[in-house]
């Protein structure tokens, strides 16, 4: 069996967005694992319009193109990592948008999240995990948190994200367990 493809998707699209520091954090620390493939997916190049189709893809084809570019790429991967950014206890308007673009290319693959903001992004995540469950992905019940201290540390005071050297064992639990997620419904996928 192949390898699972995994897509850490960067979920804010603001010009003084703080995603890409934590997204190239877990790029690198995943990337040195064996079991899996990991690609950075950035919400800007998928300038997605609020959705507007007929229906979910679920029911009937999208005809936006950058709907259509969108579905293509997240078809092509076995599980994702979400950077999720808190905005008013949720998640992002573009990473909800994205989400209701595709409907079958998320099924049945598992969707971790790295959660950042006052509390971790904890609410933010909880509700993605919500969102996950609707479009038949199984969400990892471990997730990463960068909260209160450590993320003005790093986004206002300068600090390395790799300096917070007491998350990485949260990292590993849940790279462990999005592998065993990932290679179970790959498999389960590949039989059906």
């Amino acid at each position: 069996m192949a390898k699972p493809k995994i897509a850490i998707i960067i979920t804010s699209t603001r010009d003084v967005r703080f995603g890409e520091k934590p997204a190239k954090w877990i790029y690198e620390t995943a990337s040195q694992r064996e079991d899996m493939e990991f690609e950075l997916v950035d919400l800007r190049d998928f300038p997605l319009p609020f959705f507007n189709e007929k229906a979910s893809n679920a029911w009937v084809p999208t005809e936006n193109e950058v709907g259509q570019r969108w579905q293509k790429k997240v078809a092509k991967f076995d599980g994702y990592i979400f950077i999720v950014a808190e905005y008013n206890r949720s998640i992002t308007a573009v990473l909800k948008n994205a989400l209701d673009y595709s409907y079958k290319e998320w099924n049945r693959k598992p969707a971790a999240a790295v959660g950042y903001g006052s509390v971790g992004g904890a609410r933010a995540v909880e509700h993605l995990r919500n969102i996950a469950v609707e479009l038949q992905m199984v969400p990892t019940r471990p997730g990463v948190h960068i909260q209160g201290a450590d993320f003005f540390a790093v986004w206002q005071q300068g600090k390395d994200i790799k300096e917070l050297t007491h998350l990485e064992p949260g990292v590993k639990t849940m790279l462990d367990d999005l592998a065993w997620w990932a290679a179970a419904l790959k498999t389960a996928r590949e039989t059906a």
